[in-house]
């Protein structure tokens, strides 16, 4: 690359990102962390929205009570102990001595429990958890209780979760907002606040060091351990254009880009002043949703048909093109994790448009095009649906590809309007391997009807089996269930898994302590 071009592009990233980063301060500068995510932040709550960029705000700004480290053990975070009665019934949590809200407020077990409601209220596996608890109580300033019905194996996994939907702790106050409204104030007691004043959607977030967070005396691991923010300032930039950001991070102006394109990597690669970091090595996983309360996808033999249809390959392909960012996977749970398994999937994942055709005249399709949302402005995302579309004509369906950003896509997926005044049946997105390693954790499995997760599948055998799996603890008898699980979703898709892919996060070489978690953290990260 020639001095020339690297200037122009210096100049254009310049511009991007706004004067107001040039007139800072060096000394500023020198501790200001500048970060391209993969996408804008314009929900700041984690619990409405399974988004991740507002789940990776969620770790900013609030804590957990417990957390997955390293080695994907779940440890306790904001907790100092925690107990569980001989009969398995009663479990007693004590939060940690000096705990603080952003506004100087101590945290309480009564905010805790409205947390845990709330969240509950709308995860999946926070659902399912819920399911066995007769009573959340605060007992006093420090201790809470959860009394459950009967013995379950998902306390733990579900308090501990690492992705979305995350279960974050608020105020009591904020906590009781209802799950189906966004919360209005955005306070919080993890190691960074939230600059609200300064959050201008489609251009920049910003979250600053809190003084007063109190980490936790281990090494930080996964996303768990001690919390130390090591920078004062962090800068979330919006900087559209994958190429725009990647010249920006070359010349030095920002220093980090989350979602780079793969043709960009031999390019970064090359580069002496930039490395590249596996930040998550569980991987992630593709997958194309199903609206099960509209015509056609409300009939299960035509989303068996749009199964049939599709193959792992093109998708993954043309997102990523080196096979060494990318696994073919049949299995529903993650290739390589406990629970996974090929049982059933003979045939299916091969773009079989023959049988795709024959499906859906069985099935009576009458040939109503389907809405099929496409999100233009993730890298990671945005070839996936125009693949889908080929594949599904080939197999017979009409499709309507809609184009919008992520973030439109987001809003618009929460909505059971009829795909013909505004809503939809289909889109793509992926999920974190950690959000996909089990029967109750896999989101879009929950089958529970309003319930459920946009898209609203109701079948009761589904949930039964994943009721089955929360009250076992025998690992072999889970993998049975798993695989009954496993023949039902493809009787009654919910969606369909695309396969698995891996990015590695660029940064510039000054920048140390970027933890390996399913979720990009900025605690323990330094700039030199």
């Amino acid at each position: 690359m020639s001095v020339m071009s690297i200037t122009k592009r210096s100049l254009l990233a310049a511009a991007v990102l706004g004067a107001s980063l040039v007139a800072l301060p060096a000394a500023a500068q020198q501790n200001t962390l500048k970060v391209v995510m993969h996408s804008d932040l314009k929900i700041v709550d984690p619990i409405w929205t399974t988004a991740y960029i507002s789940r990776n705000y969620g770790y900013m700004v609030y804590d957990t009570l417990f957390a997955m480290d390293a080695n994907n053990d779940i440890k306790p975070q904001m907790l100092d102990k925690y107990s569980v009665s001989p009969d398995q019934l009663t479990w007693t949590f004590t939060l940690r001595d000096g705990l603080l809200w952003h506004d100087d407020k101590p945290v309480t077990a009564e905010d805790c429990v409205a947390s845990i409601k709330r969240w509950a209220a709308k995860d999946s596996l926070g659902q399912k958890m819920n399911s066995f608890v007769k009573e959340w109580k605060a007992i006093d300033a420090k201790t809470f209780t959860a009394t459950l019905t009967s013995p379950t194996g998902l306390v733990l996994l579900a308090l501990g979760k690492p992705s979305s939907n995350v279960p974050f702790m608020m105020p009591k106050r904020i906590a009781e907002t209802s799950p189906n409204e966004q919360i209005k104030e955005y306070i919080g007691s993890g190691p960074f606040v939230f600059k609200a004043d300064e959050w201008k959607p489609g251009d920049k977030a910003v979250f600053v060091k809190f003084a007063k967070y109190k980490p936790r005396a281990e090494p930080p691991s996964g996303l768990a351990g001690g919390k130390i923010a090591k920078v004062d300032r962090v800068e979330w930039r919006a900087i559209p254009d994958g190429q725009t950001a990647v010249n920006a991070l070359v010349a030095g102006e920002i220093d980090m880009v989350e979602d780079v394109k793969s043709e960009l990597f031999p390019t970064l690669e090359k580069d002496p002043n930039v490395k590249m970091f596996d930040q998550n090595p569980l991987g992630n996983q593709y997958v194309m949703r199903f609206n099960a309360l509209h015509k056609p996808f409300d009939n299960p033999k035509i989303r068996q048909a749009a199964f049939m249809a599709l193959n792992q390959e093109d998708f993954l392909k043309a997102v990523h093109g080196d096979p060494k960012y990318y696994k073919l996977c049949k299995a529903l749970f993650i290739c390589g994790s406990p629970l996974a398994t090929d049982k059933g999937m003979e045939g299916l994942l091969e773009s079989n448009f023959k049988k795709s055709r024959e499906m859906l005249a069985d099935a009576k399709y009458d040939g109503t095009p389907v809405v099929l949302m496409h999100s233009t402005d993730l890298a990671v995302l945005t070839n996936l649906a125009p693949v889908a579309k080929s594949l599904l004509e080939k197999g017979g369906f009409k499709v309507d590809m809609q184009s919008m950003d992520w973030q439109s896509l987001v809003a618009r997926r929460a909505k059971k309007d009829a795909p013909s005044a505004g809503g939809w049946n289909l889109f793509l997105t992926s999920w974190v391997a950690a959000d996909v390693l089990n029967p109750v954790g896999t989101a879009f499995l929950n089958s529970s009807c309003d319930k459920a997760l946009f898209g609203w599948p109701c079948d009761e055998k589904m949930e039964k089996l994943r009721d089955d799996f929360a009250r076992e603890t025998d690992p072999a008898k889970q993998k049975a269930i798993a695989e009954q699980v496993q023949l039902r979703y493809l009787e009654v898709p919910t969606h369909v898994h695309l396969g698995q892919w891996y990015r590695p996060v660029a940064l510039r070489k000054n920048i140390n302590g970027m933890l390996a978690a399913p979720v990009p953290v900025f605690w323990n990260v330094e700039k030199k």
